[in-house]
């Protein structure tokens, strides 16, 4: 059956005291994938904005920037989205996916023959660093021979199990290092630090943002604002392409 979902989305900023001009970039308008159609969507920004542009970035995603001129204590960012999500046809087996070494080795160039789109997600980025730590973390789930999806969803465990949630603990800015080094954290740090265990094991990871959706417990009713952004990954996996975690995992 097809879903379909009304996000909105609140961002507000309130300043100590005034400022005479502000530059922001957002990303908060849902992409067109193969199983996900965007039916509705508008940002809006207070004050309004002196300049405003909408590109797409590299890597596909919507980019709306804008700058304001004018003196104000609070700026209000809303987005407001249809979109609807088709079933999956079929969900791979992790357990029957390709040995992970077989996977690194499709990354590697040769004579003529490049890797694909994957191979820009197996790299170190400004956020995720090469770290033999992070490699010496994953050996535990990427035994010799082991299916990469089955491997990829123990590692996934063992970060929900040996890591806390803490809001505090960390910032935008915080280290994977730090985060794997302290084991706290909140979404964007658990996703950045399997990224970075796959990446330190030459398989290719890339950084998911989107919408949870929770369940209310039984008899209760869903509550307005229950539901938030989150973050997450996905792994490149040969003959699937890329995939993250089901939710039944």
């Amino acid at each position: 059956m097809t879903a379909r979902y009304r996000i909105e989305h609140d961002t507000r900023y309130t300043y100590a005291t005034r400022v005479s001009t502000s530059q922001q970039m957002a990303y908060l308008r849902p992409r067109e994938l193969p199983r996900q159609r965007v039916r509705r969507q508008e940002l809006t920004v207070e004050p309004h904005p002196a300049r405003w542009t909408r590109r797409t970035d590299y890597f596909g995603n919507a980019v709306d920037q804008f700058t304001l001129l004018q003196p104000h204590s609070e700026l209000t960012v809303s987005a407001r989205s249809l979109v609807e999500v088709l079933p999956a046809r079929s969900h791979p087996q992790p357990e029957l996916s390709p040995p992970w070494e077989d996977a690194r080795r499709a990354l590697v160039y040769r004579t003529g023959v490049a890797g694909g789109e994957a191979v820009r997600y197996a790299f170190a980025s400004p956020y995720i660093a090469l770290d033999p730590e992070a490699a010496e973390f994953a050996r535990t789930s990427f035994a010799p021979g082991r299916p990469l999806l089955a491997a990829a969803v123990d590692l996934m465990h063992r970060i929900y199990t040996e890591f806390r949630f803490d809001p505090d603990a960390t910032t935008i800015r915080t280290p994977v290092k730090r985060v794997l080094a302290e084991r706290r954290g909140v979404c964007q740090d658990f996703a950045h630090v399997q990224i970075a265990c796959l990446r330190s094991l030459g398989l290719s990871a890339r950084y998911v943002s989107g919408y949870l959706l929770t369940t209310p417990p039984p008899g209760r009713p869903r509550l307005q604002g229950a539901d938030a952004s989150h973050a997450w990954l996905a792994v490149h996996c040969p003959r699937h392409g890329w995939g993250g975690p089901r939710p039944d995992q």
